[in-house]
C-alpha cells in the first residue's frame, strides 16, 4: 500500500517540493496563476499567521495545503461578493476564531487516492485545534473539473455562506464561499465506523479529549 506522509513546509528542500506542486497544478494544468514567485516564502515569517502543509506518496510529492490564520471578512468591492439568504455578516464573524484554507491541491496522478486530500485536512485541523482556533471558511470553484465542492460539503459538511464571481485567481468559475465549524464536524463523525470518517479525526481525537479534561479542571489552554 502506498505510504501517505504530510509535514509542514519548513526546510529548504520541502519548500521546494511543494512549489513543484504549485506549478504544475496551478500554473501549468489550470492557468490560474502565472508564476509561482512569492507563493511561499523563502523562510518562515514567525508570525504564525501562514502555515503550509506538503503531501508526499512513497515520498514523493503529491498535494499542498495552506492556512491563513486570522483571514479579514473586509472583503474588497470589487470581488462582488454575495451572501446566501438568512446568512447574517456579523453574526458569521462572531461565531468563531476562523482560519482560511486555501492552495488546496492535489497532482492530477494522485487524486484518486483519497487518502492525500484527507491527511491534509487531518493535519490541517490538528494545527487549528491545537491553537484554539474553531472554524474553516475557504472558496471552491463551482463546476470545475476537479472542484472539491461535492467533497467538502457532502463529506466534510461545510456549508455554503455566499457566493462571489472575481478574486485573485484567474478562472471565470464562479467562487462558492465555505466555512465549516470543526467541533460540529467532529462530534457529527466521532463515532462513525466510516474508513473515511476515522481517516479524518484520527490524530485529533486526542487534541479534543484533552483539552476537554483542562477545560474541566479549569486549565484553559495546554
Amino acid at each position: 500500500m502506498s505510504s501517505v506522509t504530510v509535514s509542514r513546509v519548513e526546510s529548504a528542500g520541502d519548500r521546494t517540493a511543494a512549489l513543484e506542486v504549485v506549478k504544475s497544478v496551478f500554473c501549468v494544468e489550470k492557468k490560474w496563476i502565472t508564476t509561482v514567485q512569492n507563493q511561499i516564502p523563502d523562510e518562515p515569517s514567525g508570525d504564525n499567521d501562514v502555515s503550509w502543509f506538503l503531501a508526499k506518496i512513497n515520498d514523493h510529492p503529491a498535494g499542498v495545503l495552506r492556512l491563513l490564520y486570522d483571514p479579514s471578512f473586509d472583503i474588497p468591492k470589487e470581488y462582488d461578493v454575495k451572501f446566501m439568504p438568512g446568512i447574517d455578516v456579523e453574526a458569521l464573524k462572531n461565531a468563531g476564531k476562523y482560519v482560511e484554507i486555501g492552495r488546496f491541491m492535489i497532482l492530477e496522478e494522485f487524486r484518486k487516492n483519497p487518502r492525500v486530500a484527507l491527511r491534509l485536512m487531518r493535519s490541517a485541523a490538528a494545527e487549528v485545534i491545537e491553537r484554539d482556533y474553531t472554524h474553516f471558511i475557504t472558496d471552491v470553484f463551482e463546476g470545475e473539473a476537479h472542484s472539491p465542492l461535492n467533497f467538502h460539503t457532502r463529506v466534510l459538511g461545510f456549508e455554503v455562506v455566499g457566493k462571489h464571481m472575481f478574486g485573485e485567481l484567474n478562472c471565470s468559475s464562479t467562487r462558492i464561499i465555505l466555512t465549516l465549524d470543526i467541533l460540529k464536524l467532529y462530534r457529527r463523525v466521532k463515532d462513525s465506523r466510516s474508513r473515511i470518517y476515522r481517516e479524518l479525526t484520527d490524530g485529533f481525537r486526542g487534541i479534543f479529549e484533552r483539552k476537554a479534561a483542562l477545560a474541566k479542571s479549569g486549565i484553559s489552554r495546554v
